[in-house]
Order: structure tokens, then C-alpha cells, then sequence
């Protein structure tokens, strides 16, 4: 089984579409509370609370299965970020933070392995290829 396709998990219901809400909002709170993150996201997100109801629907569909999430992947709303490995260390740091506090268990791992894949993903389309290190010469 793929880091992508890990099913719904265990909770369901109401509950666990308030931990969700709950999440998405702690992340963007910590988000934008970072010297790097808060000014890239304040730059591309016009309307936050727009934003939220989307990240929460793709989350909602990612770790409930449900149908509301009907933008695409992730991925191409995020072409026009200009990101920096360390962009990514920090997007995954707030977001375990907003995951641990806000999520129950059988939600948390789900979240967890779900962005982990998508940010390994985000990496290898939005970051430029690391250049070849040159052989010395004669070197096998």
C-alpha cells in the first residue's frame, strides 16, 4: 500500500469533521506565525477563510472519504509558490504540531502519513534537481 492510499480512518461523524476544521485552522494559525510560511501564504491566499473551507474539504476527503473535495490534486494549486527545502521542514513542523493537538489518534497517524507522501511529492515537482557533483578527474 502507498503513502496515497491509506483509506478513511477509523473516526467518522461530526466529531472528527470539527477536529479537521480545527486542525486546518491551527495550521495556518502556527503557518502564519512563521517569518518564512506567514508572508508566503498572507502573498498567495486572498480570502483565508475561503482557503480554510478547501483545505478542510480536501482533509475531510483524504481521512473521511467524503465527496466534497472536487478541486484536483493538491499539487497544482501550489505551482506558484517559490519554495526552498526548508519551506517543507517547516510546512511539516507546523502541521505534526496542528495534527497533534487537534486530531484524535486514529485520525492523527492518517494526517501524518498523508502529508508526509504529499510533501515528498510537493518536493520532487517544486524544487529544482540538485546539480551533479563533478568528478575529479581520473576519478572511477
Amino acid at each position: 500500500m502507498s503513502g496515497c492510499d491509506i483509506g478513511p480512518a477509523v473516526a467518522e461523524g461530526e466529531s472528527a469533521e470539527i477536529a479537521i476544521d480545527a486542525m486546518v485552522r491551527r495550521f495556518y494559525a502556527l503557518c502564519n506565525e512563521d517569518d518564512r510560511l506567514g508572508p508566503m501564504f498572507t502573498a498567495m491566499i486572498p480570502d483565508f477563510c475561503e482557503h480554510y473551507c478547501f483545505v478542510r474539504d480536501f482533509w475531510s476527503h483524504a481521512l473521511l472519504g467524503t465527496d466534497r473535495y472536487q478541486r484536483g490534486t493538491p499539487y497544482s494549486h501550489h505551482l506558484k509558490l517559490t519554495v526552498e527545502e526548508e519551506d517543507f521542514t517547516r510546512w511539516m513542523a507546523a502541521f505534526g504540531q496542528a495534527v497533534e493537538e487537534c486530531l484524535p489518534e486514529e485520525l492523527a497517524s492518517a494526517a501524518m502519513q498523508r502529508a508526509a507522501h504529499m510533501t515528498q511529492s510537493f518536493k520532487m515537482g517544486m524544487l529544482p534537481l540538485p546539480k551533479p557533483v563533478a568528478k575529479a578527474a581520473g576519478a572511477a
